[in-house]
């Protein structure tokens, strides 16, 4: 039986709603505050990871750790190499995977963080170049670093104002910020995220071309210029997509007869019994090439309000045929 919450079970929803929008007005409050503060510092932070040859080597604790895993997995998929080593793991060998062509970005709230500071001598002798994410500028790893990005909140979103909320939210924001300021920086395209995507929806869609899916050989509806009607109509529904090609001996598009075209001839009251392709064709089809990419071909369906494309190349030779339920069953759309 489901529950429904009464005023005699305590529960005061109308409080739970108030601190729920308190908190994302805090950590908007918060956010705002930051983007006051993004200055030539962030600048000098996007360069040096820009022209880095090695990788980004991010650490953090706790909540810090948590959010530092996250900003790892970002650049990474957004062509900045880029993985998370365990503070309190590195003093126990871990830190002989960081070499000093990497960049060590270390995120701490109070820039105290007893595990990081402990092997903040040993990076500084190893000659990595140190970006610290911290709300104390005066703190021991702000002194340490080369860099210093300033995170800081003047309060948490939580009542007690001890959870990390607020100061959380901050650091994804400036994570996310470097990653897409050195995406840009690195000239990185959809085609350079589909790579790093191949088995999510996204990588279908930016991966897939016209001809890793259209129907080619037989699979194409295509009649001659003089075909008659009834061949035209067995073409068009025997291979399913509702409409056929009309070629020229040498398998030149001339144009695309389609069942909308048949509902328009049979609204007219022609006799089409008596007619060819020819003077039944639309001269003017809607046509890509196999090297297309199949987003592309999608879109064109989208906006001419059709469901299929005939796939020629660069000398109008019919090559294949594309129907939308392709598309579908190739997940691109």
């Amino acid at each position: 039986m489901k529950h429904v919450n009464t005023p005699l079970d305590g529960f005061d929803a109308a409080r739970a709603c108030r601190l729920g929008r308190q908190a994302v007005q805090t950590e908007i409050q918060e956010l705002e505050a930051v983007l006051s503060r993004l200055d030539d510092g962030f600048a000098q932070a996007v360069h040096l990871l820009w022209q880095s040859t090695g990788r980004v080597v991010v650490m953090g604790m706790g909540k810090s750790g948590h959010i530092g895993r996250k900003i790892a997995a970002t650049l990474s998929s957004t062509g900045t190499p880029a993985m998370f080593v365990h503070p309190a793991e590195a003093s126990h060998g871990d830190l002989g995977m960081v070499t000093r062509e990497d960049v060590v970005l270390a995120i701490s709230n109070s820039g105290e963080t007893q595990e990081l500071i402990d092997i903040l001598p040993v990076l500084k002798r190893l000659g990595s170049p140190l970006i610290a994410l911290t709300g104390k500028a005066t703190s021991t790893l702000a002194r340490y670093a080369d860099i210093v990005l300033d995170s800081r909140v003047s309060k948490e979103a939580d009542p007690l104002n001890l959870a990390p909320t607020a100061s959380t939210t901050v650091q994804l924001a400036l994570g996310d910020a470097l990653a897409v300021a050195l995406l840009d920086a690195k000239g990185f395209q959809p085609a350079d995220f589909a790579r790093s995507h191949p088995g999510g929806a996204l990588g279908r869609r930016l991966l897939t071309h016209v001809r890793d899916v259209m129907r080619t050989g037989d699979a194409v509806p295509q009649v001659t210029a003089d075909a008659g009607f009834a061949e035209l109509m067995a073409q068009m529904s025997s291979k399913g997509i509702g409409a056929t090609a009309v070629v020229d001996a040498q398998r030149h598009l001339l144009g695309i007869f389609t069942d909308g075209d048949l509902r328009r001839h049979l609204e007219l009251g022609r006799d089409l019994r008596q007619l060819r392709a020819q003077d039944l064709m639309h001269p003017y089809p809607k046509t890509v090439q196999a090297d297309a990419m199949a987003t592309q071909a999608a879109e064109l369906m989208e906006r001419y309000r059709i469901t299929s494309l005939l796939i020629t190349d660069s000398s109008n030779v019919l090559i294949g045929a594309l129907h939308v339920g392709d598309l579908m069953r190739a997940k691109v759309i």
